[in-house]
């Protein structure tokens, strides 16, 4: 009987030995950069739409349309309207980009996939879904909360 009780305890002494270690396991791939390793499509992703917009940027400052002055009213309007459209289009397409350029950083930081918040693993479906993604789907429901309580 202390044989079959002491055969019970070592592989709950194994169990909790890789709960400890299960931490120090996530630190060292932070240290290591896994994380662009782990994750090449959504890479792969990120670089052409960073590509794509950047692409896009560099063709509307080179084709900038000169500002024409219209001698009808409503003709004035409509290309301001259509201007301001563009520019709000342009502000989302720089955010984005800011967005992108961070979710690279921390893919070569190697904290890409895990949650700002709680420090847990993003699942891989969201962050195919989103990839500048920064809180799993739990925090980001309280984030979305906290947002409503407060208004």
């Amino acid at each position: 009987m202390k044989v079959r009780s002491t055969a019970k305890r070592v592989p709950s002494a194994k169990k909790s030995t890789t709960a400890v270690s299960a931490p120090t396991a996530r630190k060292n791939k932070k240290k290591s950069g896994a994380a662009s390793a782990k994750y090449p499509d959504i890479r792969r992703g990120l670089d052409r739409q960073r590509a794509a917009i950047l692409e896009e940027v560099e063709e509307v400052l080179t084709n900038r349309p000169d500002h024409e002055a219209f001698p009808d009213v409503s003709d004035q309007a409509s290309a301001e309207i259509n201007q301001n459209f563009s520019m709000r289009i342009r502000d989302r397409e720089r955010k984005l980009l800011k967005k992108i350029e961070e979710a690279l950083d921390r893919m070569s930081s190697g904290t890409y996939g895990i949650c700002e918040r709680c420090d847990g693993d993003i699942p891989y479906k969201r962050l195919k879904a989103r990839p500048v993604t920064t809180l799993c789907i739990e925090c980001k429901t309280l984030q979305e909360q906290e947002e409503r309580a407060s208004r």
